[in-house]
């Protein structure tokens, strides 16, 4: 068949030459870096096919309803249209799909259960076809009361979300509107609080937050010749949405064949299934190539956001600053269907009371059903709200007993050794007082910025170039947090990868291949796989291979895993094809010189080496016209499921652990917010591209300061829709809002982990959230209870 391209033609394989020769440890540059900032990358949305269709998606324009009619036929009539599907028309008895529960109609039957869910879909051979066939879609809709809360979703007479719940939850959940619940049990919390000279509580809401990935839900679907579909996609799991998509499609799993587009970030928003399913059907029907794109609008309703969360926690201590209990209920919105949220009620349990070490503790975390839009994966899921609260609350308890807050955690922080909450020790290096020692150390940035000897920068103030205030009222802020967050998938979960590793001789000299079905979506695994290819193959070309499902699964490129998992599964497959390259040198010179046999022999330089340095031969010459290559699983230790009664068990495979302290300044008369720092100390385990790790420190780290001051998905309580699906009400971070971000990386080497690493891409999510909230709180004096702040919680007129 022939394989898209970009309009222009560009190819999309990646290849690293002699340019980045760069081992493990080495700050080696990204292959695509340079395509990227230059806007000639291709990603999903550039792909493009001979005669190629354009589908399109009519979405419900209510929250929950009966759909009682849908009239297709003054679509089906407008010149150009090739085809419209709705639920009717699909192929199998499957119509349903989902990560864990399937609970997701393709298309949506008998009612809608959250405003803009999929409900028809259109092919045509224009995209503004498409879209005026999509607008002549009739549905007539009788609409239902919504629910839109825990008080809605759990009342006595609480209309269901899904009226006829099957899934392996429902046994252990108190109402059939609540997803999942996980409590967790350990000590005596009574007792404790009768010993606690302190008590503090409160309550905390944390804000829906959108991935706001670069670029919106794309993909590609190109019928086969022998009845099946290649789909060109953007996602995080090929082979999760494989399993997802073929019984929809009613073929075998060998029929449909997946290869990663390029992708515009992901952030947990490309775990679900968008319109994967919707192109590959309307591909076999029409049985030509159809690409569908959505727009940033469509986007906001395309993917699951981050769960808004309501908190309720009660922290005791005693007067010499020693945590006696943590008790908290913490309530999460899935939203209309289950998507993560089983795996977030985990998190959000398991690692709700933070890194200290608490004997007695009583959590409840539950998600709910409603008909707000669905929520699931975003980075650092479920620890983020709990580490919002537990470290507002930290806080507040500091300042009953007259502590210094840093003082405060350290004298409660975890180490190597205790007991989690869920009885699970931590067996590895759990830096959590050093790590704050650290970013309390580094230098403090200047003060009052704008009055520099250069002059006015009205950059400097809080509200930048929009020159709203002069600095008269303007007071600065400072505050610290810490966080703990889970690497890999946890609760029993088989959480494994595939490589592939190839090597051989091309064009004189020796080449490593390596394949796997790793979704990259800006982590950096090209550049780590390739890095680790040299360091164990001693080779300085590698080439890494498109990922698709000719390969075994590499899992999910989330929960900080990739590096963990697919680059242990790099290194396992590296290692045994670099067995089968020294037995093919002892086969061929084996005879010539005795260390073949005796020595401990490595690849370095593309060589064949004794551990003294005496070089046996060129790989060049132990190949010769042979290739050797390995596909190989690797998975990491295993866990188990938590105790669905007290929530004991070991349920993690590993803990990061980052610190920020925000530096604030903050006009208390407008109530307007500029972040003038966000330090952070984060221990890596062992930084295997250093470049990288800053890079997605910093990257959390930014995504912390959105959630916290100005990014939140606005729902209407009353009618359950979307209220600000763009980026012009949806707001993000841009260069002006963000701050300098020094980074303090430590390197304890977890001796369970592949070369000692610790994932690192969400611990900075956590603490820097709390870290700006505590600085504004610092500022102004206020509670501030909720995320995200607005000038209005500041100034007094919420």
């Amino acid at each position: 068949m022939s394989v898209p391209t970009t309009p222009n033609g560009t190819p999309t394989k990646i290849t690293q030459g002699a340019q980045t020769r760069g081992g493990i440890g080495e700050s080696t540059l990204r292959p695509d870096g340079t395509l990227k900032v230059t806007g000639e990358f291709a990603y999903s949305s550039d792909l493009w096919h001979e005669d190629m269709l354009w589908g399109q998606i009519l979405r419900s324009t209510v929250a929950h309803a009966e759909i009682v009619s849908i009239d297709t036929s003054e679509a089906l009539a407008l010149p150009g249209v090739y085809a419209v599907l709705t639920y009717d028309d699909l192929p199998t008895e499957v119509k349903h799909y989902g990560l864990e529960i399937q609970d997701t109609p393709v298309l949506a039957h008998g009612k809608v259960r959250h405003h803009g869910e999929p409900v028809a879909i259109v092919a045509a051979d224009h995209p503004e076809t498409a879209r005026r066939a999509a607008a002549k879609i009739k549905v007539d809709y009788r609409e239902l009361p919504v629910i839109t809360d825990e008080a809605s979703a759990t009342a006595p007479d609480a209309i269901l979300v899904h009226e006829n719940r099957d899934d392996h939850h429902i046994g252990h959940v108190p109402h059939p509107n609540i997803v999942h619940r996980q409590p967790i049990v350990r000590g005596d919390v009574a007792a404790a609080r009768a010993r606690a000279d302190v008590v503090v509580t409160g309550e905390y809401y944390f804000g829906m937050q959108d991935q706001a990935f670069l670029g919106p839900e794309s993909g590609l679907a190109v019928p086969e010749e022998d009845g099946g579909v290649h789909l060109y996609i953007a996602t995080q799991w090929l082979h999760s949405d494989l399993r997802q998509i073929a019984p929809v499609l009613g073929l075998p799993e060998d029929k449909v064949r997946m290869t990663l587009a390029g992708v515009g970030g992901a952030f947990g928003g490309r775990e679900d299934l968008s319109m994967q399913i919707h192109a590959c059907l309307l591909a076999l029907r029409t049985g030509k190539p159809v690409k569908i794109v959505y727009n940033r609008f469509e986007s906001f309703f395309g993917h699951v956001h981050r769960h808004p969360a309501r908190l309720y926690y009660e922290h005791g201590a005693t007067r010499d600053g020693k945590l006696t209990h943590v008790k908290c209920r913490i309530v999460l919105d899935g939203g209309a269907y289950a998507s993560a949220s089983p795996a977030v009620v985990g998190n959000a349990s398991s690692l709700g009371v933070g890194p200290y070490r608490v004997d007695d503790v009583e959590v409840e975390a539950i998600a709910l059903y409603t008909n707000n839009p669905p929520c699931g994966a975003m980075r650092g899921f479920g620890a983020v709200q709990a580490c919002f609260a537990y470290e507002a609350q930290m806080d507040k308890v500091a300042k009953e007993l007259g502590l210094d807050p840093v003082e405060f955690r350290q004298r409660n922080a975890m180490e190597q050794g205790t007991l989690m909450p869920t009885g699970q020790p931590v067996d590895s290096p759990a830096p959590v007082a050093e790590l704050l020692r650290r970013v309390k150390a580094m230098p403090m940035p200047p003060e009052r910025q704008w009055e520099s000897s250069e002059g006015a920068d009205v950059r400097q103030l809080p509200g930048g170039l929009s020159n709203t205030t002069h600095g008269e009222g303007v007071v600065r802020g400072v505050g610290y947090a810490v966080g703990i967050k889970n690497v890999g998938f946890s609760e029993g979960f088989d959480d494994y990868s595939t490589a592939k590793v190839r090597m051989e001789v091309v064009g004189g000299e020796p080449v490593a291949t390596v394949h796997t079905a790793m979704a990259e979506v800006g982590q950096g695994g090209v550049t780590v796989h390739a890095q680790i290819a040299r360091t164990e193959l001693g080779v300085a070309q590698v080439t890494i291979h498109p990922a698709n499902t000719e390969v075994g699964s590499a899992g999910s490129t989330s929960a900080s895993r990739q590096t963990y998992v697919t680059g242990g599964a790099v290194k396992n497959s590296c290692e045994l094809v670099r067995e089968k390259v020294l037995e093919l040198g002892r086969r061929r010179f084996g005879a010539a010189h005795p260390a073949w046999a005796t020595a401990e022999l490595l690849l370095e330089g593309g060589k064949v080496v004794t551990d003294g340095g005496e070089v046996l031969a060129d790989l060049v010459d132990v190949l010769g016209d042979d290739a050797v290559e390995v596909e190989a699983e690797w998975r990491h230790r295993p866990t188990e499921p938590f105790d669905l009664r007290t929530g004991q068990g070991n349920g993690h495979v590993q803990y990061s652990f980052a610190a920020h302290r925000a530096v604030v300044e903050v006009d208390t008369e407008l109530g307007l917010v500029k972040v003038v720092e966000l330090a952070c100390a984060q221990d890596v385990g062992k930084a295997l591209n250093p470049l990288s790790v800053v890079g997605q420190i910093q990257g959390g780290t930014t995504q912390g300061l959105g959630v916290a001051v100005m990014e939140e998905i606005v729902v209407d309580p009353k009618t359950a829709k979307v209220r600000n699906p763009s980026f012009t009400d949806y707001l993000i971070p841009t260069i002006l809002d963000t701050p300098t971000i020094p980074v303090d990386v430590l390197e304890l080497a977890d001796d369970h982990a592949p070369y000692g690493l610790r994932g690192i891409g969400e611990a900075p999510t956590l603490s820097s959230t709390p870290a700006v909230l505590a600085a504004i709180r610092d500022a102004t004096g206020r509670e501030l209870n909720r995320t995200p702040v607005r000038p209005e919680h500041l100034t007094g007129t919420a």
